[in-house]
């Protein structure tokens, strides 16, 4: 079986991805402003975030773009995709939201879009012993 680069492959032990659901109150609201979750599958896209982290330099302005879901993604429980917005333009694929916690991500862009700001949610490029990572940083969103 091949996957393309919208379909990930299986993560690795070290790169699964993490954060809580209770990290949010019931609205799916963050509770602080220190809530983040750090994207699961971005060991394939190392050069994709070393290449981002060149080019945003000490700026530190990061911003992550999630793109909504279609009904077909949606009927198959598709994983969401995340890259990264950069000098107004799409990187590629970044890496994927964990499973289960689709929903905080979902309802942070609809928060976003209802409150008249721009769908993108503010990131950080982590390293750690096993690579770069990605953190969305959604308790800045709140």
């Amino acid at each position: 079986m091949t996957t393309s680069s919208t379909e990930p492959a299986p993560f690795g032990k070290k790169d699964v991805g993490s954060g809580k659901l209770a990290d949010y109150r019931f609205n799916m609201l963050p509770k602080n402003t220190k809530v983040t979750l750090q994207l699961a599958g971005s060991d394939p896209f190392q050069d994709v975030i070393s290449d981002a982290q060149g080019r945003i330099g000490s700026r530190g302005d990061l911003q992550a773009f999630v793109a909504r879901c279609t009904a077909d993604e949606e009927r198959t429980d598709a994983p969401i995709a995340v890259r990264f917005f950069i000098d107004s333009r799409m990187t590629g694929v970044v890496g994927w939201v964990p499973r289960g916690l689709e929903a905080a991500v979902i309802d942070t862009l609809t928060r976003l879009e209802t409150a008249g700001r721009t769908p993108r949610i503010p990131a950080a490029i982590v390293k750690t012993r096993h690579g770069l990572r990605v953190d969305l940083l959604l308790g800045l969103t709140r």
